[in-house]
């Protein structure tokens, strides 16, 4: 039977690991706590075993302390599985002034230090490595962040972000299930403001777009995000995976996520708006 294993069955893994239940996969999570059909993380001889077993592993896990958990502990029994991969940001290539950049460009130059080097590491085992910008989807979108109260449009006139639904994520792993190992931006058809998403998540709600602030308002973490500007192309996975979003661009994402969230229904849960939160 072919089986997959993630580490780190979160937001967006969780929903690989649904779809792949749903095609006949095995599908066994490691998680920090143990769950019921899946092991804890530091309950070694299990996890081993159960990379021992797998045809499949999918890492989600994000770097803590400077390092790849997954990698620090389990590394050495990665290498014999058929397939490898790895969920990774669109944060290893830094600030390009709003430029496009594909999978040829140089990654390492932006503040995201410790996920260039897991990046690395994944692709030096032979992964696929998924580099994602903001994700979003059901209960953690701007419809969401609107309702809630905590969206907030930012006085950054030139500012552009690339984002990309879950759903096309996990449409993108399965394609590339076949693939060659390497590298592949999975992001939607139009980078935009992030203001005009918020604004736009408004509007299909009825509600008035949340008042500008100024970005020095924002919380370190907050600012370290605007602090970068670019845009991400996705003709490599287009050509070499046959993928493409069913949702091009944010009005299509959302429009569709607003038949279920209103100013009485919507999650108050928030959106993530990096690639860190899965």
């Amino acid at each position: 039977m072919t089986s997959l294993l993630i580490f780190g069955p979160g937001y967006t893994a969780s929903r690989i690991a649904a779809a792949l239940a749903g095609r006949g996969w095995s599908v066994t999570g490691v998680r920090r706590e143990a769950a019921p059909g899946d092991v804890a993380f530091a309950d070694g001889d299990a996890v081993r075993a159960a990379i021992a077993g797998a045809t499949h592993i999918l890492s989600s896990v994000p770097p803590e302390d400077g390092a790849d958990p997954v990698l620090v502990r389990y590394g050495g029994t990665l290498g014999k599985a058929r397939w490898l991969g790895y969920l990774s940001s669109t944060g290893v290539y830094g600030d390009s002034g709003g430029a496009w950049v594909d999978e040829g460009a140089p990654i390492g130059a932006g503040r995201r230090s410790a996920r260039v080097a897991a990046d690395l590491a994944w692709q030096g085992l032979g992964a696929r490595i998924f580099r994602l910008p903001g994700i979003y989807g059901p209960g953690r979108s701007p419809l969401d962040r609107v309702v809630a109260g905590t969206a907030h449009r930012v006085d950054r006139p030139g500012q552009v972000f690339s984002r990309i639904h879950v759903d096309d994520i996990v449409a993108g792993v399965i394609a590339a299930l076949d693939a060659p190992a390497g590298a592949y931006n999975l992001a939607d058809d139009l980078p935009a403001p992030q203001n005009e998403v918020v604004s736009y998540a408004a509007a299909l709600l009825g509600l008035a777009p949340p008042p500008l602030v100024a970005l020095d308002a924002l919380s370190p973490a907050a600012r370290g995000f605007y602090a970068e500007n670019r845009r991400i192309a996705n003709g490599k996975a287009k050509r070499l995976l046959g993928w493409r979003p069913r949702y091009p661009d944010f009005r299509a994402g959302l429009r569709a996520l607003s038949a279920t969230a209103s100013p009485t229904n919507a999650s108050a849960q928030p959106a993530a708006e990096s690639s860190d939160q899965r």
